[in-house]
């Protein structure tokens, strides 16, 4: 089985670079614990899961499952996300309670602010109505209430996604224990580099999801994974696609979410950590023209959302 690398957080604990992501649009539970139960069996050990995915159940049960039936895996074995949406940003506390019976877990090893932005208490879905949105984020309180978790012991680190560096450098002003990560979109098409510089400065590690620009999803792209350049050093290294945007994520120094529900494409991407890019390869991946997928749109509107174009919700930044 191969062995899955990890890097240590700013909080002194050791993340899984390799993980694995359970969002789906159609949530299938059957779909995501058989998924589960296979990327275990290949090596991965860090699952990444939301309260807005619908998954938490799903793989918290088929994780316990694996604790039951496999001695050799324990509970100290796995590295499981979660992260807190908007609706619950006024008691970060008990959503995690909730997060935790869901999953019929005793702690989180990440939680995580899901977005930057408030919603109205009843808004427990994924795309808001423009009246679900509160017009300011107290970010003070909200981190609090996260930092309340880490002293609870419910989970092991916190942190945040989707965040700027203009909305990181805000956080890290009042923030008493700075975020160990910060999960964003990230990819050869996207490459976050003003942020990724920001974030190796103040020890905050970057966390890529649609590390493959989100192929299948409604708001994704097959611009990575079709990219001439991309398929050029694929076949250069008798690699996939895939396998060169991950590794690619890997060598920025980031650890990336890979999400297929598939059991060729799970070891395919998984694959990634033996492939070994050079640097001519990086150069070439430099040249790529940035198309961003403007991951958010959902979340930006005219009236009540506090950002009113999505150069707003990222702060310039795309």
């Amino acid at each position: 089985m191969r062995s899955n690398q990890v890097i240590n957080l700013n909080c002194g604990v050791k993340l899984p670079i390799f993980g694995f992501g359970t969002f789906a649009y159609q949530i299938d539970t059957n779909a995501i614990e058989s998924a589960v139960h296979m990327a275990i069996k290949m090596g991965y050990r860090h699952f990444d899961t939301a309260t807005i995915y619908g998954s938490e159940g799903a793989v918290g049960k088929a994780l316990n499952d694996e604790f039951l039936n496999y001695r050799t895996l324990g509970r100290e074995d796995i590295f499981l996300t979660s992260k807190v949406w908007g609706s619950d940003h006024h008691d970060p506390v008990s959503a995690l309670k909730r997060t935790l019976r869901n999953m019929g877990m005793e702690y989180l090893d990440m939680y995580l602010v899901h977005w930057p932005f408030k919603l109205k208490p009843w808004a427990c879905y994924p795309v808001p109505k423009e009246s679900d949105f509160e017009e300011t984020l107290d970010l003070e309180s909200t981190w609090k209430g996260m930092e309340k978790c880490l002293e609870l012991g419910l989970c092991r680190c916190i942190g945040v996604s989707n965040f700027s560096t203009k909305k990181l450098d805000s956080l890290l002003q009042f923030a008493t224990i700075p975020p160990a990560v910060n999960q964003v979109e990230m990819h050869p098409m996207w490459r976050q580099k003003k942020l990724r510089e920001y974030c190796e400065e103040h020890k905050v590690h970057v966390s890529a999801y649609s590390p493959l620009g989100g192929p299948g999803n409604a708001w994704g792209s097959t611009a990575v994974i079709e990219s001439p350049i991309i398929k050029s050093i694929a076949l250069k290294h008798n690699a996939t696609p895939a396998q060169v945007a991950l590794q690619w994520g890997l060598l920025k120094g980031s650890s990336v979410i890979a999400k297929s529900f598939n059991e060729d494409r799970l070891r395919e991407n998984f694959g990634a950590l033996d492939l070994k890019l050079d640097d001519e390869d990086c150069l070439e991946i430099e040249k790529l023209e940035e198309k961003k997928i403007l991951r958010g749109e959902y979340f930006v509107n005219d009236t009540t959302s506090p950002y009113k174009t999505i150069q707003d919700l990222w702060d310039g930044e795309i």
